[in-house]
């Protein structure tokens, strides 16, 4: 069944941990189709079933935009580009050779995930012709039937993040730069968002100059990788800039700690910092939101510890 979010534009849940958690985003403009974020190898069926009750066909894809090339929005590309024979790749300068050749990221997430974990959650990571990437320059612009998408240079996340803002919706794709904003948190309130500081770039800096970029665009409405579409995104922006400065907050208290049981203080403030936020927010148990968040809690604890590694290493080289 379509999940429509407006202007033509559908949301496709990837199912990835469980219902709800990690989308995809279809737009439809006259005979042109496009793709922002396309899951894991496995989401790649979900995303030509929806193609279909569009009455639509693969060869009607004219761009394919992972924001970034972390697996739960990038892991399905070459798949869904071996599918959409007349698709062209736009992707961050910094994330195209993962693209094109995937072995570096199938290796890395592997090591992390484990072999039986990684193959369950992401599938195969196939090649992408080089032929068919386009490297997007900051605010270059693709043409989808009569509207446009810009694509937009936003490190914070990670320093080959990209969203894309759509002439038409007014909407901005965030993949990750603008945060978590689980549904399971709205109902009967607003939506809650925490930041996502997964390995291996976290910049709260850049991260804060990016929001200021999707800020002064205006936007009507943000459609977050995680999850789903949050309008007037202006009144929630500060929510996350807090929620930044509270994990960079956390990293900065143990900075000068013992290297030794780091990681684990750095998941139990974490956990209290977002569980804490879930039941000021809607009264949500700690059991529930532990749930929806305990993987989130898991990397956003490593990215930060490495966070504090490059900053150890940067002082050491001066």
């Amino acid at each position: 069944m379509l999940n429509a979010v407006g202007h033509n534009t559908y949301l496709i849940d990837t199912m990835l941990y469980g219902p709800m958690r990690a989308a995809c985003y279809l737009i439809q403009d006259g005979d042109d189709l496009a793709v922002i974020d396309n899951g894991t190898h496995h989401t790649v069926p979900l995303i030509l079933e929806t193609i279909k009750e569009l009455g639509a066909t693969p060869e009607q894809v004219r761009w394919v935009i992972p924001t970034h090339v972390h697996l739960d929005h990038a892991g399905g590309t070459g798949g869904l580009m071996q599918a959409c024979t007349n698709a062209t790749l736009v992707i961050h300068p910094k994330g195209a050779t993962h693209m094109i050749d995937p072995s570096k990221l199938t290796a890395g997430a592997t090591a992390v995930y484990g072999a039986e974990a990684f193959e369950r959650d992401f599938g195969t990571l196939l090649p992408v012709d080089e032929n068919r990437v386009i490297a997007a320059d900051d605010g270059q612009e693709f043409e989808l039937g009569s509207r446009t998408l810009r694509f937009i240079d936003t490190p914070g996340h990670a320093n080959h993040h990209g969203c894309i803002y759509d002439s038409s919706s007014e909407y901005i794709f965030t993949g990750d730069t603008f945060g978590l904003g689980y549904s399971q948190f709205r109902e009967g309130n607003d939506a809650l968002l925490v930041a996502t500081t997964t390995p291996v770039a976290y910049d709260p800096e850049g991260w804060m100059v990016s929001l200021d970029k999707l800020m002064a665009l205006k936007p009507k409405g943000a459609c977050l990788t995680h999850y789903g579409l949050i309008e007037d995104p202006q009144q929630y922006v500060d929510m996350l800039r807090a929620s930044i400065q509270a994990h960079t907050d956390i990293a900065l208290a143990e900075e000068n700690n013992d290297n030794e049981g780091r990681e684990g203080r750095l998941k139990e403030a974490v956990s209290s910092l977002l569980l804490g936020a879930a039941n000021n927010h809607c009264g949500m148990s700690e059991a529930d939101a532990e749930d929806i968040f305990a993987h989130d809690i898991e990397l956003n604890a490593q990215g930060l510890n490495i966070w504090l590694v490059r900053r150890a290493k940067k002082r050491a080289a001066n």
